[in-house]
């Protein structure tokens, strides 16, 4: 490869990725201003979802990898599947019921900041939000439906995609060996996929059921040596999980 390939390369794994954790932290630093309308937050998923989408298309780092492969597209629908589970279930009325006492230290020491209760988690109205919560902008009686499906879509198609590409595709192997294409991604590193695994897991409030989330997409991406089966076990999560959000009402999940 040329340098000017290399950086191509690179920067088709981080800069989209980088792109849409930016947006996040600008989005933070609004809201602690007090300049981040409600409206603000719909609006701007929508475009940093076609932005960073756009990005990943112009800088092709999917060519260096191979198509998905069909024998690898089942287990990555039934993996994606259980990990929703994982996400989904001990946050359901029904585990409050049954399990009272779990739900709250899965509340209160599994999801960030440990030792509190997370902002969307109010007794007095568990499973909904309390009034006035921002997660609620991105309901359709308040974004209107089109908004609320781009959420859905962006949860699936863009940002699955552009974390597969930067974790598993990207720091799992850049971990091993500075240039990073060169090494195979079907080659276990226990150091390397237990520091993704929990970097992975620390980018999301549900910092547990992230940890296990890393840990089972880079499984696949590891076994299968197939990084699109683990995009695509990544977007089945995603959208499992946002049409329970929406189906729910459970948007302290978005």
């Amino acid at each position: 490869m040329t340098v000017e390939t290399d950086r191509r390369v690179l920067a088709g794994h981080v800069v989209p990725f980088a792109v849409w954790v930016g947006v996040i932290l600008l989005l933070q630093g609004l809201e602690h201003a007090g300049l981040c309308p409600r409206w603000f937050y719909p609006w701007s998923y929508a475009v940093k979802s076609a932005v960073c989408a756009a990005l990943f298309v112009w800088l092709k780092p999917w060519r260096f990898y191979s198509a998905l492969q069909g024998k690898h597209a089942l287990s990555a629908l039934g993996l994606g599947a259980a990990v929703a589970a994982v996400w989904i279930l001990p946050e359901t009325p029904w585990a409050g019921r049954i399990a009272p006492g779990f739900q709250d230290f899965y509340h209160r020491w599994m999801i960030l900041m440990p030792g509190a209760l997370p902002d969307y988690f109010d007794p007095s109205f568990f499973p909904a939000l309390p009034p006035g919560h921002r997660s609620l902008a991105y309901s359709p009686e308040q974004a209107g439906w089109c908004l609320t499906v781009l959420k859905l879509a962006g949860s699936a198609c863009v940002i699955a995609v552009l974390e597969e590409f930067f974790f598993r595709g990207f720091l799992y192997r850049w971990f091993r060996k500075g240039e990073f294409w060169s090494v195979p991604l079907n080659v276990f590193d226990a150091q390397a996929f237990w520091i993704v695994a929990a970097v992975f897991g620390l980018e999301h409030d549900r910092w547990v059921a992230g940890v296990l989330a890393g840990a089972a997409y880079g499984w696949l991406a590891v076994r299968t040596g197939d990084l699109w089966a683990a995009a695509l076990a990544h977007g089945v999560t995603n959208f499992l999980l946002g049409v329970y959000v929406i189906a729910s009402r459970q948007y302290g999940f978005w």
